[in-house]
């Protein structure tokens, strides 16, 4: 089994022992665990009392984080005629009809989301496939079905993030970069956190977020109190 880096070890140590820490001192301390060879980038999980494999208890939605993400999202647009031309004005990095279906269908996934016009979504449906398992399908509950390519592009280029609990009941999402302030962070990982417990499903019993931790790439996670939260 491979040996945590020296720096790895070092990030750790940074980390009290059987504490748990409030958002704030989570993403302050995430600050300090970052790589400092690369601008990282910082990451939250939770752990949801929900069941999955239950339409009412499937949590998914979409946040515009107040200060983005840190990244430049690649966006990619299923759309014809007047709707692809205004999502090409608006920055999508491919915009296309059935040419680009194809080049999905192919393997192609070099981009962070897929948006599509309705008229387009009985083509753009078989690439489920190669779309679903990368939670790049376009979906009209996060707005990624949409008559009005060109603004889903502009949000999502504009630091709208999309979160969605997987089969282990986990929600996994990103925050911002670790160059960001303590109090961009911090604003960022609460406006996540509200639109998640916004729409804890009304089937869910006991404390909704059972646990959860805030972490940069590569380093360790950082304990969230649950209790700060919800």
């Amino acid at each position: 089994m491979a040996t945590k880096s020296k720096a790895f070890r070092a990030a750790a140590e940074k980390i009290a022992a059987d504490k748990f820490y409030t958002p704030a001192e989570a993403v302050a301390l995430a600050k300090e665990t970052g790589s400092k060879k690369f601008d990282s980038t910082v990451e939250v999980a939770l752990k949801l009392s929900v069941d999955p494999r239950k339409a009412d208890q499937m949590v998914r939605g979409t946040v515009m984080l107040p200060h983005g993400t840190g990244k430049t999202a690649r966006v990619i647009v299923f759309a014809n005629g007047p709707a692809a031309e205004a999502a090409i004005a608006a920055g999508a990095d491919e915009v296309g009809g059935s040419e680009l279906i194809e080049r999905v269908a192919g393997g192609w996934t070099d981009f962070d989301a897929a948006v599509a016009t309705p008229e387009l979504m009985g083509q753009v449906g078989r690439l489920g496939k190669v779309l679903g398992p990368r939670g790049l399908m376009p979906n009209p509950k996060t707005g990624t079905v949409t008559p009005n390519p060109a603004k889903a592009v502009e949000e999502i280029k504009g630091g709208k993030i999309e979160f969605r609990v997987d089969k282990h009941a986990n929600v996994h999402f990103i925050v911002g970069k670790a160059s960001f302030s303590a109090e961009q962070l911090d604003e960022n990982l609460n406006a996540a956190l509200e639109e998640i417990v916004r729409l804890k499903p009304s089937s869910s019993k006991g404390r909704y977020i059972q646990k959860g931790s805030v972490s940069t790439t590569f380093g360790p996670g950082i304990p969230l109190d649950v209790n700060a939260i919800a």
